[in-house]
């Protein structure tokens, strides 16, 4: 999932994501996320429509695992980020039975 995408499930800008990640980087080991590469931003943006925007944008956005989607948020700081870390860990936990 990337990190756009998730920072919008979470209620918050994509920018307070990526710092909350950046600030906590033993939180989150290579199997949580990674960023894609050129290339590899240049081909989700061909094959996804809906992320067209990330064309031109000079970054490269992280990718989330399901361990990475999964972890809670409590940076964040805002209900909605406590409220969704609690629905992913019931949904994957869910998932795995």
């Amino acid at each position: 999932m990337l990190d756009s995408d998730l920072a919008n499930l979470y209620g918050v800008p994509t920018k307070a994501l990526n710092q909350a990640v950046k600030r906590n980087k033993a939180r989150f080991p290579a199997d949580f996320l990674f960023r894609l590469t050129k290339r590899e931003k240049s081909e989700v943006v061909t094959i996804c429509d809906h992320l067209q925007k990330l064309k031109f944008l000079p970054l490269k956005p992280f990718v989330f695992t399901k361990s990475g989607v999964a972890m809670p948020f409590s940076k964040l700081r805002n209900g909605r980020a406590t409220q969704l870390s609690r629905s992913l860990d019931q949904t994957f936990a869910i998932m795995r039975t």
